[in-house]
């Protein structure tokens, strides 16, 4: 009878656990790709039974998303203004937190793009710049706002290839397809970019600061994952790993 005592109990358990393990969906701007997928592989760690899903992409298409529907329970923007505009029309479930400011530089697969300035664009030699759709990018928004305050956006414009978002945008790159893009610094210092060359880091003088902020939607209220996760975000595990990834925290002096 002890061994079928044993197998009830921990059968039980079993039960038990499956009975409180969540999921959360989280809605993700792509140039937190490489610094989310460490921070939620750590979270998990500690949140054993719980399954964390992360989709990168656009921040404002996901902020059109969301309106219609979209599941997901929370959502980290490139830009604040698209989470504060969800809070706004009723469509949160906490408030919004800024969680970092993120920076531009210029990259290249092929060319040494470490001893580029934005002057190094017109180079003939360069046929194709990428940037992601400042319709609906912030990366892309500040990548033609720079273009702008240099005084090359009207002449590049033969050159210019849009991504869908920071991360295809790199893709152009990677693949030949462009020669040179304006890409997020988050993606430009991992391993996979880091060894192609270098980077320059565009001033922050030449476009508006890439505030961003992150919110629980209306579909992840009650969830306390969804909760514990946003907590986690401004732990120390987190931050170091935003930290890593060029990212400048909120507070933090630049």
């Amino acid at each position: 009878m002890k061994p079928i005592k044993l197998l009830f109990i921990a059968c039980s358990l079993l039960v038990t656990t499956s009975a409180h393990a969540e999921k959360i969906t989280i809605a993700a701007a792509a140039d937190l790709k490489f610094a989310m997928d460490e921070i939620v592989t750590a979270f998990k760690q500690s949140h054993v039974g719980n399954e964390v899903e992360v989709v990168y992409g656009s921040s404002g298409k996901f902020h059109t998303q969301i309106q219609q529907g979209a599941p997901y329970d929370l959502y980290f923007s490139a830009d604040i203004s698209y989470p504060r505009e969800l809070a706004k029309i009723g469509m949160a479930a906490s408030e919004v937190k800024p969680y970092a400011f993120g920076r531009i530089v210029l990259w290249s697969n092929s060319m040494d793009a470490a001893k580029m300035t934005m002057v190094s664009l017109t180079d003939p030699k360069i046929s194709r710049i990428a940037i992601a759709n400042p319709k609906h990018a912030p990366y892309g928004k500040r990548a033609e706002e720079a273009l702008r305050t240099s005084g090359l956006w009207d002449k590049l414009q033969p050159k210019l290839v849009f991504g869908e978002n920071i991360a295809h945008t790199a893709q152009f790159v990677q693949t030949g397809n462009a020669q040179v893009g304006i890409i997020a610094l988050s993606l430009a210092v991992n391993s996979e970019l880091a060894n192609k060359g270098g980077y320059y880091l565009i001033p922050e003088s030449l476009h508006k600061p890439l505030e961003q902020g992150y919110v629980i939607t209306k579909r992840g209220a009650g969830k306390p994952l969804a909760k514990q996760f946003a907590d986690y975000m401004g732990l120390k595990t987190a931050r170091s790993v935003m930290t890593k990834y060029g990212f400048v925290l909120p507070g933090e002096v630049k």
